[in-house]
């Protein structure tokens, strides 16, 4: 296919500087959204077994739930029952105490409680300081770990949303930039001397054959990010007074608080929606604002045949004092077009379908799309450089692709340690008494986040960048070595849980271990053969110049 010249030279200016501006905002998104794919196992592996109470049978239920909304009116604004058990849950229902800041994201300052049948069949219920290691990888993955708020909104947010239609610009120019041999050089990646093209055909390939799915993610960060807005105008021309969410109220009728008296029984509830929805597993029940004119309990059902709105589950909504269904438009043969449209991109954003193997196809996609964003920075700084021509003194390589070089190695490599760390430190921190563990995580990313950066630039990209990668397989060698620990040396008090999750995260860890000594390995030789007009170049006696690599990992 053939395309002018001016043409692609509009959209490589464009791939570029979009590609150059948004590259390591995203990626760490993206390396920490592969992540977040299994949080329930990372909130395992980190959360001491002593916090465990035990579940309840079904005939229990209806007791233990109205036994907790008479004694904890902060229930009553939310309540989680757990209707499966599981690794990652500590009891068969949980709730907060509320704080009414109204804000989005984890709160890591509230009180936590949760509470289970003793033998009497009296409500046990406890204070608790739960593991939010998920949540909090799950932020970074949203925010990319920019700090403040606007409004009710983390900053970090707003600004991924408009790197997210830059991202949209990004693929399309890139698109265009490779029709013109997309046939001839697809799938093709060419080793040799020169290394770049090695990384530029290694960016291309992974591009083009992940497109779908950075479309589905670039359409809906926008979406997420500005929902809000998008609901707002929504509201303000389209639904006006009728509920976007839910039925509206009969004609005539006054929405009127009621009393937790009144309640159905949550064995009830269950009864109703498995009936309005028998391919589906009721897995948990949220009871939301019960005392309020507009009560509601949101209703977590599973299938994985069927393409679903959340993380894990579909959602409905019912009525807990009449248990009539409010929310059925993710309900098959229930929804509507609108409804389709926006559970299918939720979906496809969160993975949440066909089981658990596709959830591992979502983890590789994200490394991958991490690995986009770091060769294309590497490419951009590589585009630059001054070469030594034959018979001239050595030229003096850019401020801007120095200080670019230092940038995508510190950035890139420490947000990656710092996740490390920040997942090792959650059994650590028990251990040494820490008070205040979701604080820890914080502190802990930041950290070395700041460290490696800094070191980035005091030493400059070259230099940092072989022992950044050693602090990375560091970071992810004490994960595994951890849970070693735990069972060569259970006298230190840590912990070790061998369910098939909890061993994967292990597994994975250490595998990526592996991954960063030997790209510490290959860096380092690709460094000491660089040519010595580069950014990548290392005085060292001993070895002969010779075309090398562009960066970390050639």
């Amino acid at each position: 296919m053939k395309v002018s010249s001016d043409i692609l030279r509009v959209y490589k200016a464009l791939h570029t500087w979009v590609g150059i501006g948004t590259g390591l905002l995203l990626f760490i998104g993206f390396f920490a959204g592969a992540l977040t794919m299994f949080k329930q196992p990372l909130d395992r592996w980190s959360a001491p077994p002593a916090q465990q109470l035990a579940m309840v049978k079904s005939n229990e239920l209806d007791m233990l739930v109205s036994g907790v909304m008479q004694q904890f009116p902060d229930a009553r604004q939310q309540l989680v029952v757990h209707l499966e058990s599981a690794e990652h849950i500590s009891a068969p229902v949980e709730w907060q105490s509320q704080d009414e800041d109204g804000g989005h994201g984890p709160d890591l300052d509230g009180e936590y409680w949760h509470a289970t049948l003793n033998a009497a069949g009296e409500v046990q219920a406890e204070s608790i300081r739960p593991s939010m290691l998920g949540d909090l990888i799950d932020l970074l993955h949203q925010t990319a770990g920019i700090p403040g708020t606007v409004g009710h909104e983390y900053l970090g947010v707003q600004i991924l949303g408009l790197a997210g239609i830059l991202y949209f610009l990004a693929l399309v120019s890139g698109l265009i930039i490779l029709l013109p041999t997309l046939v001839k050089d697809f799938f093709l990646i060419r080793r040799g001397k020169n290394r770049k093209r090695f990384w530029l055909d290694a960016h291309n390939v992974i591009g083009i054959t992940s497109l779908p799915f950075h479309l589905i993610i670039a359409f809906t960060v926008v979406v997420f990010a500005f929902h809000d807005s998008f609901y707002g105008s929504l509201k303000a021309v389209v639904y006006q007074d009728t509920p976007m969410f839910g039925a509206p109220p009969a004609a005539g009728e006054r929405p009127q608080a009621r009393s937790v008296d009144q309640l159905l029984p949550p064995t009830e509830l269950i009864r109703r929606i498995e009936q309005a929805a028998p391919d589906f597993k009721v897995t948990e029940l949220v009871y939301m604002q019960v005392e309020s004119p507009r009560p509601i309990v949101r209703a977590g059902i599973y299938n994985p045949q069927y393409l679903v709105r959340g993380p894990l589950t579909g959602y409905v909504g019912i009525n807990p004092y009449n248990g009539e269904l409010t929310m059925t438009g993710m309900l098959p043969g229930k929804s509507n077009v609108w409804s389709d449209i926006v559970v299918t991109f939720f979906a496809l954003h969160f993975g949440s379908f066909a089981g658990e193997w596709v959830r591992w196809v979502y983890f590789l996609l994200g490394l991958s799309g991490a690995f986009l964003f770091y060769s294309g920075n590497l490419l951009w700084i590589e585009s630059r450089r001054k070469k030594q021509k034959r018979g001239q003194p050595l030229p003096q390589q850019a401020r801007n692709t120095r200080l670019m070089a230092a940038l995508t190695i510190g950035v890139s490599l420490g947000s990656v340690a710092g996740i490390g760390f920040a997942i090792a430190a959650g059994k650590w921190g028990h251990v040494a008494a820490v008070a205040d563990i979701n604080s820890l995580y914080l502190q802990v990313y930041y950290l070395v986040f700041l460290l490696a950066l800094t070191f980035a630039f005091m030493r400059g990209g070259a230099r940092a960048a072989v022992p950044l990668l050693w602090l990375c397989a560091l970071a992810c060698a004490l994960i595994p070595v951890t849970s070693a620990l735990a069972v060569l040396m259970p006298s230190t008090g840590l912990w070790f849980y061998n369910s098939a999750a909890t061993l994967a995260v292990d597994f994975t860890a250490l595998l990526l271990a592996l991954a960063f000594i030997f790209a510490a390995y290959r860096t380092q030789r690709g460094l000491q053969r660089a040519n010595a007009d580069t950014v990548w170049h290392i005085e060292e006696t001993g070895h002969k110049a010779e075309p090398a690599g562009i960066g970390a990992g050639s």
